[in-house]
């Protein structure tokens, strides 16, 4: 024990490596209950305000945004993106499409940068119709900064017309979360040429990837009449490479999300210097050809636009390729396991050196746990009697978690292992939390019924 208590007066984020060795403490359920105050920050209650498990807090913590859709139009049905203050509850739009209609082409999932007052969100294509409607691979990421309300800013180029154009993609990207630095962003994606193949042969080839877009420069793409292609703002390719079948017990994956980014701005390596990586979660094929989920992760290089083993542009029966310098590891194998496969958004504390996920333990109860971005032993973090539900986020400064468990929002300490209730437990579960950037707020969504109507989704803040 006294080894590892020397271990927790280290600096973690600075020796990522020392995390392999470090045993968790035991405890069978939570620790004391810390009720905090929590004030609903929303009012009005014929709309939702969905945080969707993004990037919500604005730079300096006093504005929160959102979009509006509901829970049977989705996305695609949704017109509008809003910010709300946090103390004040004064509410802006910050973008809302002229005609919206239930087919699309609709906005959504929005975040804020951490360095910029803008926000990202998805955004369907403007042709769409009832024909072609709002689809996983019909949609792109739009921009929008908070002093030129309703001026789109288009991140990613689209060309779906051969040949392709470079740092263009083919098809639609959502989900998109800005780096800690703000220089980037990552994403999950769908191929539209993949798509079309897909439907003419029966077999899969849609298949779910993760890309990245950097500010480097303007894509200049031949714009269509019918709409499809455009140009776009940031340079953009694929960085996780996917194939149909996977040959068993391989490390080749099927279908990549639940993705985020690695620290700040990457994780530390064994020389000192910092690597920019994705986490996520891939989906392998065992040896007995049962799927299992497993968490991955992707170093990006700082040069995205030197092409690797194949096209970054892709080709009409193949995925962009990802560029020179990525490298794509598989880091938990649970294959083996009671109760095999994780699951959630992986999600990396500040520095780095932890990614944490929901996988089962050997009593078949959805556990937190942790590895470090170089791979080894996993870490059992909780040790609950009941499943937990989700919503893991990391304190941006300190070594803690918050997460829901028994309609409950927990906080958890990783130096100690010892776990807080934070909110009373309730019929609608707290969901999406978010830490504010200083520490100091948790703002998370709840279903509330007024006056006996149908509940809305409205933003909660407590303080910690």
């Amino acid at each position: 024990m006294d080894i590892q208590k020397k271990l927790v007066k280290l600096n973690l984020e600075s020796k990522p490596i020392l995390l392999l060795f470090m045993t968790p403490i035991l405890f069978s359920a939570c620790g004391k209950d810390n009720y905090k105050m929590e004030k609903q920050i929303t009012q009005d209650f014929t709309y939702n305000h969905d945080l969707d498990n993004n990037d919500n807090f604005s730079p300096d913590d006093e504005w929160l945004v959102y979009d509006t859709r509901t829970e049977t139009g989705g996305i695609g049905a949704n017109g509008k993106i809003e910010k709300v203050h946090v103390e004040t509850g004064e509410k802006v739009v910050l973008y809302e499409l002229e005609q919206n209609r239930a087919y699309g082409p609709g906005v959504g999932a929005v975040s804020y940068s951490h360095t910029n007052n803008e926000v990202v969100f998805i955004h369907g294509l403007l042709n769409c119709t009832q024909d072609k409607p709002y689809e996983q691979w019909r949609r792109t990421g739009v921009i929008i900064k908070d002093d030129q309300p309703g001026q789109p800013i288009f991140m990613d180029a689209r060309d779906i017309s051969f040949p392709f154009t470079v740092g263009a993609l083919r098809g639609g990207t959502h989900r998109h979360e800005f780096s800690g630095d703000g220089k980037w962003i990552g994403y999950t994606y769908n191929d539209a040429i993949m798509k079309k193949l897909e439907d003419s042969t029966g077999l899969t080839h849609n298949l779910r990837t993760i890309g990245v877009s950097k500010k480097d420069y303007p894509i200049t793409v031949t714009e269509s009449q019918d709409g499809e292609n455009f140009s776009g703002e940031w340079f953009s390719t694929l960085v996780v490479k996917v194939v149909p079948n996977p040959v068993p017990g391989s490390d080749e994956i099927s279908r990549a999300a639940g993705d985020s980014w690695v620290g700040h701005s990457g994780y530390l390596k064994s020389d000192g210097a910092t690597q920019r990586a994705r986490a996520f979660i891939g989906s392998t094929i065992g040896k007995n050809g049962e799927q299992v989920d497993e968490v991955y992760i992707v170093d990006i290089p700082e040069d995205i636009t030197i092409p690797g083993e194949a096209a970054l542009e892709g080709t009409e029966t193949n995925l962009p390729a990802p560029p020179k310098g990525t490298r794509q590891r598989r880091l938990t194998y649970t294959a083996n396991n009671k109760y095999p496969g994780c699951e959630g958004i992986v999600r990396s504390s500040f520095g780095g050196s932890m990614l944490a996920y929901i996988a089962k333990d050997d009593h078949n109860i959805k556990q937190i746990f942790s590895i470090s971005p170089w791979g080894g032993e996993a870490i059992q973090r909780t040790f609950h009697d009941s499943d937990v539900q989700g919503g893991i986020r990391w304190h941006p400064k300190e070594h803690r978690l918050v997460y829901v468990w028994q309609n409950s929002l927990v906080g958890l300490k990783i130096e100690d292992g010892k776990s807080t209730i934070l909110t009373k437990p309730s019929q609608n579960p707290p969901k999406n939390p978010v830490w504010s950037h200083d520490g100091n707020k948790i703002a998370y969504n709840r279903m509330v019924s007024k006056d006996g109507n149908t509940p809305t989704m409205q933003i909660f803040v407590i303080e910690m």
